[in-house]
């Protein structure tokens, strides 16, 4: 199907693109914290990173998983709900293997991810889980984001 697309058609994939417009600041502020953190962090220190995804239920369209075959790239709108119901799951990776994903859930369930609930991802999931892999010394940098500094 591909090759015909392609080679026959002259079709191309596109993929939707969302970008965010950075400031010259940002690129310095970006190489001082990277260095900020090169000055303290111990040599034996871990790192390790961590983030969630969304998963929606109805219709609406992954842009990272969509590609529009055309001969031209039709700049298409998809439409979706302010408020689809989606399930939201956590995952980190570290140098030294994967901490299963999380997902956040009530009586199976998925549930918004407020201050609370994330907390008590943090104590009964997130940190027994380093325990178990006996990692000695680890730094933990949380991402900023607003729900997640209440």
């Amino acid at each position: 199907m591909r090759r015909i697309l392609h080679e026959y058609l002259h079709f191309h994939p596109y993929k939707m693109v969302v970008v965010q417009e950075l400031s010259p600041r940002d690129f310095q502020n970006r190489i001082m914290a990277r260095e900020t953190l090169l000055e303290i962090l111990p040599p034996d220190t871990l790192v390790f990173f961590s983030d969630e995804a969304h998963f929606h239920l109805s219709r609406y369209v992954n842009k990272q998983n969509m590609h529009h075959w055309s001969g031209n790239n039709p700049r298409e709108v998809h439409e979706r709900p302010l408020h689809s119901d989606k399930v939201t799951v956590r995952c980190a990776l570290l140098r030294v293997g994967v901490i299963a994903p999380y997902f956040f859930e009530d009586d199976n369930h998925a549930v918004t991810v407020n201050s609370q609930r994330y907390v008590d991802m943090i104590k009964n999931f997130f940190e027994p889980s380093l325990e178990e892999m006996h990692l000695g010394n680890v730094w933990f940098q949380q991402d900023g984001a607003t729900g997640h500094t209440a």
